[in-house]
């Protein structure tokens, strides 16, 4: 009786972990691989349920069996290898194009050049006929425009039809591309982009049409992938380079990031191109090659991550602040992943094995009535019973995981001896401490030992204890102050003092121009990049009130076989996954020049994304099998390009679709993770009404699931996010979860007087949250009145002009229509009255 009532307990608790898994897959919508991801319901429904199936199943086969994956060797960066960042620009419904581009060059080199290939021309003639390209640019006839942008577009692709191989193409476009700089190319490609943004016939029949098709935006798309060609492939720094290539590369960023075209940086009239695509007016932008230019326009005008660390370095030395303890981008290429939290099924299996075991004892014993009345089995009853009252008491978190508990924890897997690499021993940051913590200590020490407070007084320690003093000089030992603070006590003393403040130096940089660019928009702008970020993300329904991001993606006419529509399926989904990628790395690069720029500037932005929801869709985004999306096979090699323009293309079978590439994981969606769990830590920090929308949006099961992802650099900023909210999830969650609790203090780096784990903080008391961002909101205004609003300044507080003859020589801007009018004027005001110029002159 009692083990038929083990078996009995064991097929439900089966049971009812399959349906929460089924459930888990309803409510993350399957993860990013669906067969059928099409644009709305009429279109899913060209994709037929068989492919559909399989695509999903076959994604779910391959999340299995995580718990015992090994750790994805992932290397984070700006960027992926150029390569791949050249093939995400083209969907594979763009494939055709290619041989269209050659065709129109070859048309026009031919009336000039008869008996060479361009490969064998010289250098003068490469000019001379990249000149006559440029000057056929600037004919009026929209065709004709069009076949020679074609022909450019070939010469940036490499001239790949004269070529061997896919490195002899990738030779010649960086030749090509520099060539197209040096004789002006680009500048007339951003007043024709003007041009066909300002077209209104063209946004009116697209607007008009029912459906938007990949021909509606051809002239756009042409220009796009030109301009985007040219910036990613000079910004590729190659030892080999000549002095030439590397001064014109140097010219070509100081252009981008300055006000010379339109009197705006170029990434503002991209910007404005996202927030026209949004607003419903210009449906047929490619809003893929859009975001990815601009991306990429930011990248190379303002710097990488390696370029963001050498600039905070070079700040802090100015501003003679102690160097940073380490450099973070290489601890954390040291560190390590943990285990994930073990599954459902992995916890089932084991309570098999082990029932199995005991019942092949209980066989051995020669009287089973004695072993009925020992009951070796209540214990374990009463302790599961136990664990699944705690359960239910816990009202923050209605998925628990009891698994990662130690006594059903699964015992650790014997790997044979491999060579291993020397990791440092002890924990990776050096531990931090702001003067605010220096001071709540001090003033809590004071009013325990001796009665009083004296406010931000740190140095004096008359009748404290000597521990209180070594407690005093460790935290001091470790202080650290940011450039933020820096800004922010120079801020209050302009505001304090706006005549003896004098006048703010403001270096007139990259990042200071395009702020300068986005400051009257920027609200626009943050709404425009995450509803596009919405519709992209894989957990986002089909509605019919949602933008279509499909307009350069889906052909005239759609697909008619099966093979054909599983194709489609993995470019929209591949579209998708691309999208994503390049807002993700838009924000966080935004954020994090802004805020070494200026604190209030990053402010500003971090504010007005959580205004438009920033954080819950962020949350909704991982909400979902983030192995499956990380795993995502989403990629067709053999139609990649280069590759695809250099090979003979082989027969494409539903087999060899459904098989996708053989790489361990998916590069972009796991840069996408990276970067949205870097943005949401960056909106949270040290933000407690934030904070506190992570936990009523319980983010922590979301986010605990995302530790299944065994990759060192994406569990940090998990457990980052997990470690802000761990004072505001009580007793019965940190109970359950200690070896999340134990990786936090493994990886995280520490503050010493900070009481994460307990909740003991005084600002962890959730009061008034909304006094928080209000305060906040008003230096911001404050901060961007006083530096960049001229115009609202005090009248009170401006210098005046006592001389007669400075005001008289001054020279005044008199209105048109008074120049007009200006002998009406003097006739009327001068000449027909009498004037007494002795009363006057007296």
């Amino acid at each position: 009786m009692r083990i038929r009532h083990l078996w009995r307990n064991l097929a439900r608790c089966a049971e009812s972990a399959t349906v929460s898994m089924s459930k888990m897959d309803v409510v993350g919508g399957g993860g990013g691989g669906g067969g059928g991801l099409i644009a709305n319901n009429k279109q899913r429904a060209m994709i037929p349920n068989k492919s559909r199936g399989e695509f999903t199943r076959n994604q779910r086969k391959d999340s299995e069996g995580f718990s015992e994956a090994p750790d994805l060797e992932f290397e984070y960066g700006d960027a992926e290898k150029w390569a791949a960042e050249l093939s995400e620009l083209y969907s594979y419904t763009e494939g055709p194009e290619f041989l269209l581009n050659r065709k129109c060059f070859t048309e026009d080199f031919r009336i000039h050049v008869a008996d060479k290939k361009w490969t064998e021309l010289s250098l003068a003639e490469h000019r001379a006929h990249a000149m006559r390209l440029l000057d056929s640019l600037e004919v009026t006839a929209r065709e004709r425009r069009l076949k020679v942008a074609r022909a450019i577009l070939y010469m940036a692709q490499g001239t790949f039809g004269e070529c061997e191989s896919e490195a002899e193409v990738q030779h010649w476009m960086r030749y090509n591309v520099f060539l197209l700089l040096e004789v002006g190319t680009f500048s007339a490609l951003v007043e024709l982009l003007n041009m066909e943004i300002d077209n209104s016939a063209a946004c009116t029949s697209a607007v008009r049409k029912p459906a938007i098709s990949l021909a509606d935006s051809t002239d756009l798309r042409v220009l796009l992938n030109i301009m985007y060609l040219m910036v990613e492939t000079i910004q590729q720094e190659v030892l080999a380079d000549s002095p030439e290539w590397r001064t014109a590369r140097d010219t070509f960023r100081t252009e981008l990031g300055s006000p010379l075209y339109n009197n705006e940086p170029i990434s503002v009239m991209l910007f404005g191109m996202v927030t026209k695509f949004c607003s419903g007016h210009a449906p047929h932008f490619p809003m893929k090659k859009v975001l990815l230019l601009l991306w990429k326009t930011i990248l190379f005008t303002l710097g990488g991550f390696e370029q963001l660390q050498q600039i905070k370095v070079r700040k802090r030395e100015d501003l003679a602040l102690p160097p940073l303890p380490e450099d973070s981008i290489r601890v954390v290429l040291t560190m390590r992943a943990a285990s994930p939290p073990a599954s459902a099924s992995d916890l089932i299996e084991q309570q098999q094995k082990r029932a199995r075991r005991e019942h092949k004892a209980l066989i051995k014993q020669d009287n089973l009535d004695a072993f009925n009345e020992k009951d070796p089995y209540k214990a374990d009853d009463t302790r599961e019973d136990e664990d699944d009252s705690d359960d239910n008491d816990n009202s923050l978190e209605p998925e628990t995981f009891p698994l990662e508990r130690d006594e059903v924890m699964p015992p650790p897997i014997p790997h044979p001896p491999c060579e291993r690499v020397s990791f440092p021993k002890g924990l990776p940051w050096a531990p931090k401490v702001r003067e605010k913590d220096i001071e709540h200590f001090l003033e809590s020490s004071r009013s325990k030992f001796i009665g009083y407070t004296l406010g931000s007084d740190t140095d004096t320690v008359v009748g404290l204890p000597t521990p209180i003093h070594e407690s005093i000089r460790t935290l001091k030992q470790h202080k650290y102050v940011s450039i933020a603070e820096i800004q922010i006590a120079k801020e209050e003393e302009f505001q304090k003092t706006p005549l003896s403040g004098g006048e703010e130096e403001v270096e007139m940089c990259s990042i200071e121009l395009l702020y300068q660019g986005i400051l009257p928009n920027l609200p626009q702008y943050m709404i425009a990049l995450l509803k596009i970020l919405l519709a992209a993300a894989p957990t986002s329904k089909a509605k019919t009130d949602s933008i279509n991001i499909l307009a350069d993606v889906l052909p005239e006419e759609m697909p008619t076989t099966v093979l054909q529509s599983m194709k489609l399926g993995v470019d929209v989904n591949r579209h998708k996954e691309i999208i994503v990628k390049a807002i993700s790395a838009i924000l966080l690069l935004l954020l994090k020049h802004f805020k070494l720029n200026h604190i209030y500037q990053f402010e500003y932005m971090a504010q007005h994304l959580v205004f438009a929801n920033c954080i819950p869709l962020i949350l909704k985004f991982f909400n979902q099998n983030i192995m499956s999306y990380i795993t995502a096979k989403n990629s067709i090699s053999v139609l990649d390009f280069p590759h695809c323009v250099v090979h003979e293309l082989p027969e494409l079978t539903a087999e060899s679709l459904e098989a996708g590439d053989n790489n361990q994981f998916c590069w972009r969606n796991l840069f996408s993770c990276i970067n949205l769990l870097r943005i949401l830590n960056k909106l949270t920090k040290w933000k407690h009404s934030r904070t506190m929308m992570l936990v009523v949006f319980k983010s922590a099961p979301i986010l605990k699931r995302a530790l299944k992802v065994k990759q060192a650099m994406m569990q940090l900023y998990v457990l980052k996010l997990l470690k802000v909210q761990t004072k505001y999830l009580g007793r019965q969650w940190r109970k359950s979860n200690m070896k999340t609790m134990s990786a936090i203090y493994q990886k995280v780096r520490h503050r010493l007087n900070d009481d994460w784990a307990y909740g003991n903080d005084l600002d962890a008391r959730p009061w008034d949250f909304q006094a928080e961002e209000c305060a906040l909101r008003a230096n911001i205004e404050r901060f961007n009145a006083r530096r960049y609003d001229k115009s609202q300044g005090n009248p009170d507080f401006l210098p005046v002009d006592n001389c007669l003859q400075s005001v008289l020589g001054q020279r005044v801007e008199l209105p048109e229509e008074f120049q007009m009018n200006y002998d009406l004027w003097l006739e009327r005001e001068v000449f027909s009255k009498p004037i007494s110029w002795e009363e006057l002159l007296q």
